[in-house]
């Protein structure tokens, strides 16, 4: 049985990562979900395993070296997932302090221990452990020209304090594996979508506006792309990753997805109507006049669009999810489950939108 510590489980990706991986595996497989639970975790997401006796949930900070020692010196652990990280290219424009102190610091501890735990004496690893670090195709910062794409070895060009966070982190994940030969690799996702995401980023705050009849604010002209992966390709592809990558490497997942922003919000408004009974009222006020453009954001990369050539070829992962499809149970997963979504959008989220859409 292998022993899986994910961080930030409790997020959208991690939480999606770990019913993935317990629908898959079932008892052959131990996880410890280790998140802090800042305003973007929520366990709600895992009531349906949270009593499974080969789950355990440790509420903790990264950046605690203590708390994180304490995980290690208690459990053999296997496989690190790393996906705890401030992740709102927004919130980091307002707070770069906290995305560096989480997204870099945290990274640290965790590499130390992990390390320290699976160092043997004559500076060789345990075998078949494996460190796993989540990433962003956000690094790389804008693509200019119509047809590029992002490869593993694109220079990295990050453009806002997430991204040059997570850069930070990569490049430390990248020097243990250089100077330490530790056990680890490195990811880069494209834009995730699906069930569970906190309604500040783009898909869900969309929904759930729409349902409101609220304005729907687009940053600048709207036209900046992004390249969309369903969650559950993502939280595939990162398994195979670990089963079938090799020790050192970056792999990129992509969707083969790319929509412009306003390409996303019409279809959602097109998806609602389209789902929703003719009798629901909140049909009558969801159409394309809700459509509010506001400035545009900091640093805003206009285009992101990842090449995953390598993980099909290495790995043997591809996306299987369209965005016609996936954007249709996303949909209807929200529909289904408005009351999560009550449960989150609480005050501080809605002075927190206030104050960034204002």
């Amino acid at each position: 049985m292998k022993t899986y510590m994910v961080t930030g489980g409790a997020g959208f990706i991690g939480s999606n990562y770990i019913l993935y991986m317990m629908e898959k595996y079932g008892k052959d497989i131990f996880i410890i979900n280790v998140d802090k639970l800042t305003y973007a975790g929520n366990l709600e997401n895992l009531a349906s395993v949270s009593n499974e006796e080969n789950y355990r949930f440790v509420k903790a900070d990264i950046c605690d070296s203590e708390a994180i020692g304490k995980i290690f010196a208690e459990y053999n652990i296997d496989r690190v997932v790393h996906f705890a990280a401030e992740s709102h290219v927004d919130r980091s424009i307002k707070n770069p302090e906290v995305f560096v102190e989480t997204n870099v610091l945290g990274t640290l501890t965790l590499l130390n221990h992990a390390k320290n735990a699976w160092e043997k004496s004559d500076g060789s690893y345990e075998e078949d452990k494996i460190f796993l670090h989540v990433s962003t195709d956000e690094v790389y910062g804008s693509l200019e020209k119509e047809g590029e794409f992002f490869y593993e070895k694109t220079p990295y060009d990050p453009h806002s304090p997430y991204s040059a966070s997570k850069a930070s982190s990569d490049f430390l994940v990248k020097s243990y594996i250089d100077t330490y030969e530790f056990p680890a690799m490195i990811t880069h996702c494209s834009n995730n979508y699906g069930p569970y995401q906190f309604p500040e980023k783009l898909i869900p705050l969309i929904i759930n506006n729409c349902l409101k009849g609220d304005k729907l604010p687009i940053y600048g002209d709207g036209l900046n792309v992004r390249d969309w992966l369903y969650v559950m390709d993502h939280c595939k592809a990162i398994d195979m990753v670990i089963n079938n990558g090799k020790d050192g490497e970056t792999y990129n997942i992509g969707g083969h997805n790319e929509k412009q922003n306003i390409q996303i919000v019409k279809i959602i408004i097109d998806t609602l109507n389209e789902i929703l009974d003719d009798s629901d009222i909140r049909k009558k006020h969801i159409n394309y006049d809700l459509i509010t453009y506001v400035d545009d954001r900091k640093g805003h990369d206009r285009r992101y669009a990842i090449a995953p050539d390598k993980i099909k070829k290495e790995v043997g992962w591809e996306p299987s999810i369209l965005f016609a499809e996936g954007i249709q149970h996303t949909v209807k997963w929200y529909l289904a489950n408005e009351e999560w979504m009550s449960h989150v959008i609480n005050k501080d989220y809605l002075d927190y939108y206030k104050k960034m859409y204002k």
